[in-house]
């Protein structure tokens, strides 16, 4: 059977949707699940925020510009040994001794302003415990703040392509069970029309026998 525009039209959006799963699993993986798999930052601990201090140089932002650096030290819990403390994952890598970066290309007097409100909010809490992430391995004087790669995080980013594409197979299989239900159908009708012709054809055959049969009796 020959199909419809229609259905052509809804088999090549579902391809597309599975290939556009794809495509976003591909950069899912890169950009959320593969830094969740290699992050090392696992291990939980407690942590006493010791001093904020703003570093009187800037530190190069992305080879764009410089922006001001605060530096957050903080005592892990049971030590006295100091340890820097960084915001998440990422700004440990742009700079080794900042806590937190503001974006870069904006008006100083901003930049100093923000940085000043975060210093601010962090000397609201000096001496007090909070949770923080150590890396003995990799960065064993850094600790950080906030884990930005989570499980929940890689599981959400994983969660649309894997609805798209479930979408996309969903929508082919089901104009594929149209269409074979539909051929079916049509098989179906084809052997019961071809039924009622046999039988049709047979019923005159016999009449025809039984006619000739009763003419050429006494």
């Amino acid at each position: 059977m020959v199909s419809s525009v229609g259905e052509d039209r809804a088999v090549l959006l579902g391809f597309t949707m599975m290939a556009f799963s794809v495509l976003m699993f591909f950069v899912v993986g890169i950009t959320t699940v593969k830094p969740y798999i290699n992050s090392c930052w696992d291990q939980e601990a407690h942590c006493v925020l010791r001093q904020t201090h703003i570093l009187e140089d800037w530190v190069d932002c992305r080879g764009v510009s410089t922006v001001p650096c605060l530096k957050v030290t903080v005592n892990m819990s049971g030590s006295t040994q100091g340890s820097f403390l960084h915001y998440d994952e990422e700004s440990v890598l742009l700079a080794k001794e900042c806590f937190y970066i503001p974006k870069c290309q904006m008006d100083k007097d901003d930049l100093q302003d923000e940085v000043q409100e975060i210093k601010r909010r962090l000397d609201r809490h000096l001496g007090s415990n909070s949770s923080c992430f150590i890396d003995h391995k990799n960065h064993p004087n850094h600790v950080i703040w906030h884990k930005k790669y989570t499980l929940r995080r890689a599981l959400f980013g994983l969660l649309w392509p894997c609805l798209m594409l479930g979408g996309g197979a969903l929508l082919v299989g089901l104009v594929k069970m149209t269409q074979g239900l539909a051929r079916l159908s049509s098989e179906v009708c084809i052997e019961s029309a071809g039924g009622r012709l046999t039988a049709r054809y047979t019923q005159g055959k016999l009449y025809k026998l039984l006619r000739r049969s009763s003419m050429q009796s006494p």
